[in-house]
């Protein structure tokens, strides 16, 4: 072993002493509520393909034409070879679908959150983030180099508090010549993809308009779900309008790949001009973006909407279940707190074992001790897929309880 490789050895065997160890899990079947995992088949909770789109016959169709006329890859970035006709398809499809007047597309969502939030900030602004918003926007904001301040989950008391803070800073009482003038931008998520809870948008946008910030809203885990015509929770909380900065994703609910901002001509000019993960990276493969425009137009379909009523009925079944949280907004994440890291892993194996397969979600995605199991559902799942995992749930879970309660006594000398 050369220095590097003794070094990350001993950094893995710190992770796995700590139940924190990845790895990857060779699929053999394609996204669906059941996967081909070492040759066995398994009842799947893990995707975010809500509307189980991933496989669809319309999608595939799409991707395949386009792989046909357009070709397995772009060549370059859209501002040096060209920008395909596909994706400029899709940018239209997307703005109208969300009902602004343009939109912009990038190859990740991840990349999507970094290249906006750092065109969009400087050392001089101010972003201010709900503390479990994804890391890409985590991300966005350290590399653009503004004063990062972050507020307590979905805590408008703290929001506010930063906000006056914020007013100050960019209103001081005896202002030093600057240009351009700083700006706060309020960053969320609309579902937040761990806890499955909603965020209080039209709060947020009334205190973003009396502070006079800009306000970016990530509707990742809710686009294509909420609203009359299945454009976001924004759009169900009826403040879409207000919202500076739409962001989402094509690869959950919409079964492709990719993200997307969407909002005014002049934000979009804009970021093709400044956001560096659009100008620095290659295309997407044209055969998704093809695949999304399809996926864009069956959520809007009559189609769409009765897929979109089916996930709503599984999602009612689970909500019934004592894993719900009852108190909260439905989405179609469960999350299962197990807090224990090697507890999260140990009960996450117990369910592979009879067939379930539910991910282990660990430090850093969520906060240390806060592990869980996160089940997420899906319009493909069936009433008896439902019944039989809370079934499975609940020996695997009971009996972990009662190993802990076991092991408590004897700690105890009971």
């Amino acid at each position: 072993m050369n220095t590097l490789d003794r070094e990350l050895s001993t950094r893995l065997a710190r992770l796995r002493a700590q139940g924190l160890n990845r790895e990857l899990r060779r699929i053999d079947s394609a996204q669906s509520p059941r996967i081909v995992l070492g040759g066995r088949v398994f009842l799947n909770f893990s995707s975010n393909d809500y509307l189980g789109l991933a496989n669809d016959g319309a999608l595939k169709q799409a991707a395949v034409a386009a792989l046909h006329r357009y070709g397995a890859g772009a060549g370059a970035s859209r501002l040096i070879c060209g920008s395909l006709a596909p994706y400029h398809e899709l940018e239209e499809a997307i703005a109208q679908f969300k009902g602004t007047e343009a939109a912009l597309t990038f190859s990740t969502g991840y990349v999507t959150g970094i290249g906006a939030l750092s065109a969009l900030l400087g050392k001089n602004d101010i972003v201010i983030l709900d503390r479990l918003v994804h890391a890409s926007l985590i991300d966005g904001a350290r590399l653009s180099g503004a004063k990062l301040r972050v507020f307590r989950h979905n805590d408008l008391n703290d929001l506010e508090a930063i906000l006056k803070w914020a007013a100050l800073v960019i209103h001081p009482p005896n202002p030093k010549e600057q240009a351009p003038p700083p700006r706060a931008l309020i960053v969320t998520e609309s579902v937040f993809s761990m806890d499955g809870d909603t965020a209080p948008l039209r709060a947020i946008a009334d205190l973003k308009d009396r502070y006079g910030a800009w306000l970016m809203v990530d509707e990742a885990h809710a686009t294509g779900l909420y609203g009359p015509n299945r454009r976001g929770l924004a759009e169900e909380m009826g403040v879409s309008d207000r919202i500076d900065v739409q962001m989402g994703t094509l690869g959950k609910a919409l079964g492709a790949s990719g993200g997307f901002i969407s909002g005014s001509r002049i934000l979009i000019d804009y970021l093709i001009n400044q956001a560096r993960s659009f100008i620095f990276s290659t295309a997407p493969v044209p055969s998704a973006a093809a695949a999304a425009t399809a996926a864009i137009r069956f959520v809007q379909s009559e189609a769409g909407e009765r897929r979109r009523n089916l996930l709503w009925e599984r999602i009612d079944e689970l909500s019934s279940s004592r894993w719900a949280d009852g108190g909260r907004r439905p989405s179609a994440i469960f999350p299962i707190i197990v807090g224990d890291e090697t507890k999260a892993v140990q009960a996450a194996d117990a369910l592979r074992e009879s067939g379930i397969f539910v991910p282990a979600i660990r430090y850093p995605t969520v906060a240390r001790g806060a592990s869980r199991l996160r089940l997420t559902l899906t319009a493909a799942h069936t009433r008896l897929d439902i019944a039989h995992a809370l079934s499975v749930l609940e020996s695997v879970l009971d009996l972990g309880s009662q190993m802990d309660r076991h092991h408590l006594a004897l700690k105890s000398g009971i």
